[in-house]
């Protein structure tokens, strides 16, 4: 705009603002005033006022380049929303509408994940892949073990967590045989509880609660990565035998075993798990199995009650009609917790509760 030009007044633009944010009035900005209508008007500014009683000084608006920054703005946001009006799939992504935001197609979109990145907007997005996660301590002589033999006890701990929870055929459904295979067979109720969990599993005899397991009829992997993360301490048990605790989160990314379906769920999975070993020349144990002291998991987005030997995660549209649960809710990246916060109970006596997140 020229200097010489008159800029159209306040008023008509606030109300065209107004009305266009709204939805109502005019189509069209306010016409700027014509040639003509602009030197009139500039001459009845330049005569003087009319004799009579005293009134109030009258200022012509301030020139368009003092407002124009303001002016700029509103004009943008005008812009914008009627965009979005009309397109609003691709634009609505771009806004947040305060913490509590549920997950819509467009929180989805923007910040949730999808099959080429499954981990997206979750700590896991920066925690290792697979066997890598789990930390191994070093190896010093303790109780009745040497230093190598120490070495081999975390190496064959680690390697029973991977093949419960990471090789590939376990996750798909597969009996665990090599798990299997480093526990004292000696165990003879830990064996038959995991013998009869995978022939009939039910409410007293899950194998979920040591091994994941997806039932590939109703969902496939997004990718072939798994992120975890896990530590491992020792110390000396009973009778000089080494005592291994271990503590690891597992994170499943999975879509629906629907082709064309791209909606990515996640499973979280944290167990700890206690294994003994001892000496075989004393204690008379097969070599290279250890005896399971103790085991206890949270589970995340995995079904909450008879799940049939299989983790059940849920999409969007079916964690939207899931009553949460009472009383407890739970953090599953939190990993200075331990794990035993459940307190609602399951129809078949598993305990649930709410997360924060998945």
């Amino acid at each position: 705009m020229n200097r010489s030009e008159a800029p159209v007044p306040d008023e008509e633009w606030d109300r065209f603002l107004r009305d266009a944010v709204a939805g109502t009035g005019a189509a069209e900005a306010p016409r700027e005033p014509s040639a003509r209508a602009r030197m009139v008007a500039r001459r009845l500014r330049e005569q003087p006022p009319p004799a009579g009683p005293a009134r109030r000084a009258h200022h012509p608006p301030a020139p368009a380049r003092r407002r124009a920054p303001w002016f700029a703005i509103v004009v943008a946001a005008v812009v914008v929303l009627a965009i979005v009006a009309f397109v609003p799939g691709p634009l609505t992504g771009w806004f947040r509408f305060g913490p509590a935001a549920g997950p819509g197609p467009a929180a989805v979109s923007a910040q949730g994940p999808t099959v080429r990145e499954p981990f997206r907007g979750s700590p896991a997005e920066g925690w290792a892949e697979g066997a890598d996660g789990i930390e191994v301590p070093a190896a010093h002589a303790t109780g009745g073990l040497s230093e190598a033999e120490v070495g081999r006890a975390l190496a064959r701990t680690k390697d029973f967590l991977v093949a419960s929870n990471l090789d590939p055929g376990v996750l798909r459904g597969a009996r665990p045989d090599e798990a299997l295979g480093l526990i004292d067979p000696r165990q003879r109720q830990v064996r038959d509880y995991v013998t009869r969990a995978f022939r009939e599993p039910g409410p007293g005899s899950d194998p979920l609660r040591l091994f994941s397991r997806f039932d590939q009829t109703r969902v496939r992997f997004a990718g072939d990565v798994v992120r975890t993360r896990g530590t491992m301490t020792y110390r000396e048990g009973e009778d000089g035998a080494l005592d291994v605790s271990t503590d690891v989160t597992y994170v499943y990314p999975v879509v629906r075993a629907v082709a064309g379906d791209d909606e990515v769920a996640r499973t979280i999975v944290r167990r700890e798990v206690v294994a003994r070993w001892e000496d075989p020349a004393r204690s008379g144990a097969p070599r290279g199995t250890f005896a399971l002291l103790s085991y206890a998991s949270d589970v995340t987005n995995g079904g909450c009650g008879d799940r049939e030997g299989y983790f059940v995660p849920e999409f969007g549209a079916e964690r939207a009609t899931v009553a949460p649960g009472h009383g407890t809710v739970i953090d599953p990246y939190d990993r200075a917790r331990s794990v035993d916060g459940h307190t609602r109970t399951g129809e078949d006596g598993t305990s649930c509760a709410t997360a924060t997140r998945s």
